[in-house]
């Protein structure tokens, strides 16, 4: 009886043991590896949609600002001015030549309208036809001191710029994008691409009054590429669309929708295929232009900026 008590397990008890052992580790190994590539589904989409998000949210702020007008910041302690005197016959409306401005205000532009003065005799003026660093301004309804101030007031009618200049493809918006009195044009190109070849989202920018891009077709230097994985849109939808608003001789930009397809960088551990998410933002309007779109309703067209000639070169 001794002996039975200490012997050890038969072969056959073993090789169960290890058999039980086996499946064991398999389930838990299975489990494991499961949870892996879970882990890197979720990983793949979760940087995906961060990368969706921040294009969209960016495109979002900067449609949004499209179309505010400002003047650039002046030297600390200044504000800019109209360096000439004007003197106005009662009841009679004049337009001027050669008047002149902050020396170091180098953003005015052919037909821009400008807020000059202060008080009763603030009046809104256009200044057109630069020769010399002068300009022919007018009407003046008013008399003006030398060294009175000036301000722009309103927004742009196409901050946002109207079809054919804009299209499903390329988005071309300007104004004072990051409210800091410099103004930009902004050109999103949007290439839509497969699993196979991805296309991307570019982002450009220049100053507005630049004399010519510095980028040309795509590609693009990928240094300006928003997002490098993108996708085709279901149903053939385009990356651009545009609610167009006549008012008397404007016509205005309202709305635009952006629909963006992402694919993710790596192929999906379990599917073996990439995985994509759709963005789409269906109504984002540029608040300047429509705040443009009310005041031309209501007849307040000396509140309604011109383009400027340089962006009509930039964006053709």
């Amino acid at each position: 009886m001794k002996r039975k008590q200490q012997a050890g397990f038969t072969l056959l008890e073993t090789m169960v043991s290890l058999i039980v052992l086996m499946a064991v580790s398999a389930i838990v190994l299975n489990g494991m590896n499961q949870m892996m590539m879970t882990q890197g589904t979720i990983a793949n989409r979760t940087e995906m949609h961060t990368s969706v998000r921040g294009a969209t949210e960016l495109l979002e702020q900067e449609i949004g600002q499209a179309g505010r007008i400002a003047l650039p910041s002046p030297p600390a302690g200044t504000v800019w001015q109209m360096l000439t005197p004007i003197v106005v016959p009662t009841d009679v409306a004049v337009t001027v030549p050669g008047v002149s401005f902050s020396p170091l205000l180098t953003t005015l532009y052919d037909g821009e309208q400008l807020l000059v003065d202060t008080g009763i005799n603030q009046e809104t003026i256009t200044i057109r036809n630069p020769a010399a660093g002068t300009w022919t301004a007018g009407p003046f309804i008013n008399s003006h001191a030398a060294g009175v101030p000036i301000t722009v007031p309103g927004a742009f009618s196409d901050g946002v710029l109207l079809p054919p200049l804009s299209t499903a493809t390329t988005l071309k918006l300007f104004g004072d994008i990051n409210g800091d009195g410099n103004m930009l044009y902004i050109e999103y190109t949007c290439v839509q691409g497969t699993a196979a070849a991805p296309g991307f989202l570019y982002r450009n920018q220049i100053a507005f009054n630049a004399a010519a891009k510095t980028w040309g077709a795509p590609p693009l230097p990928a240094s300006t590429a928003l997002l490098t994985n993108l996708g085709t849109n279901p149903n053939g939808v385009p990356c651009f669309t545009y609610q167009v608003q006549p008012v008397g001789p404007f016509t205005f930009v309202t709305d635009v929708a952006v629909t963006l397809t992402e694919l993710t960088q790596n192929v999906d551990p379990q599917t073996r295929i990439k995985q994509s998410e759709t963005k789409a933002l269906l109504n984002v309007s540029p608040r300047n232009v429509f705040d443009a779109f009310l005041l031309a309703r209501q007849d307040y067209t000396n509140r309604v900026q011109a383009m400027p000639p340089s962006i009509q070169n930039l964006s053709q």
